[in-house]
C-alpha cells in the first residue's frame, strides 16, 4: 500500500531545518570548551598562589638563621673587645661602622640632611644595593635559601662612643631636642634587663632570598 505524497509546503519546511541541530551542537561544544579552559586556569592560579605562599613561608623561617648568625657575631666581637669600655673607648668595635661585616654604629634612618638634600649615609633596607655587598656574610640553609644580615646600633650618631652617640638603652642620659634617651633602669627592672653601661640596644635585620625572587625580612632587637 503506497502512502500519499506529502504536500509541497511540508517538504520545504523539512529542507529548511537541515543542519540546525549541528549548529547548536557546535555552540554547546564551544561553551563546554570555554568552561574547561576557565577551570584549568583557575586550578593553575590556585596552585601558583599556594606555591608562592610556600616560598614566602620558607624564606621567613630561614630569616631566623640570619638573626642567630648576627648574634653570634655580636657575641664574638664583644668578647674580643672585653678589655675596652664601650661607653668611652673609640677603639671599641661597636663604636665604629664595619660595613664589610654588615655592622653600623647608628641607625642611619634619616634620608635627608637638614637642608633637604639626600643623605648619603641613609641606609635603605629595602634596596638591593644595601644587601649586594659581597663581604656581608651569606648563609645558605638546607632549603637553598640565601640569608644575609645587617646590624644597626640604635644610636643617632655614628662612629662615636656610646656616651656621645645618643643611644637607646645606653649608659648615658642624653637629651636631643626634648627627646630624652632613657637609661636601662628607667625602662626595665629585674633579671634579664641590660646593665647600666652596657652596649646599647641593637637591631638585627635579616633578609632571606628564595626561589622566584622571593624576599622575606625578619627583624629582632637584642642588647
Amino acid at each position: 500500500m503506497k502512502s500519499l505524497p506529502k504536500p509541497r509546503f511540508e517538504r520545504l519546511h523539512m529542507i529548511k531545518q537541515r543542519g540546525v541541530v549541528l549548529f547548536f551542537s557546535l555552540i554547546a561544544l564551544l561553551v563546554l570548551s570555554l568552561a574547561a579552559v576557565a577551570l584549568i586556569r583557575s586550578v593553575d592560579t590556585s596552585t601558583l598562589i599556594a606555591g608562592n605562599l610556600a616560598f614566602k613561608q620558607s624564606t621567613t623561617t630561614s630569616g631566623d638563621a640570619g638573626v642567630e648568625a648576627a648574634i653570634t657575631w655580636l657575641t664574638a666581637t664583644q668578647a674580643a673587645n672585653s678589655a675596652l669600655n664601650v661607653l668611652n673607648s673609640t677603639a671599641h668595635a661597636f663604636n665604629n661602622d664595619n660595613t664589610a661585616a654588615g655592622y653600623y654604629s647608628s641607625v642611619h634612618d634619616n634620608p635627608l640632611l637638614p637642608n633637604n638634600t639626600a643623605n648619603p649615609a641613609y641606609l635603605n633596607l629595602f634596596a638591593d644595593a644595601t644587601w649586594n655587598v659581597s663581604t656581608i656574610p651569606e648563609i645558605t640553609d638546607s632549603s637553598g635559601n640565601k640569608i644575609r644580615y645587617i646590624i644597626q646600633r640604635m644610636c643617632r650618631n655614628a662612629n662615636v662612643t656610646v656616651q656621645n652617640a645618643d643611644c637607646l638603652f645606653s649608659g648615658a642620659t642624653a637629651d636631643k631636642n626634648g627627646q630624652n634617651i632613657p637609661l636601662p633602669q628607667d625602662i626595665c627592672t629585674g633579671a634579664g634587663c641590660p646593665a647600666a653601661g652596657s652596649n646599647p640596644q641593637t637591631r638585627i635585620t635579616a633578609r632571606a632570598t628564595g626561589p622566584k625572587n622571593t624576599f622575606s625580612y625578619v627583624q629582632a632587637f637584642v642588647f
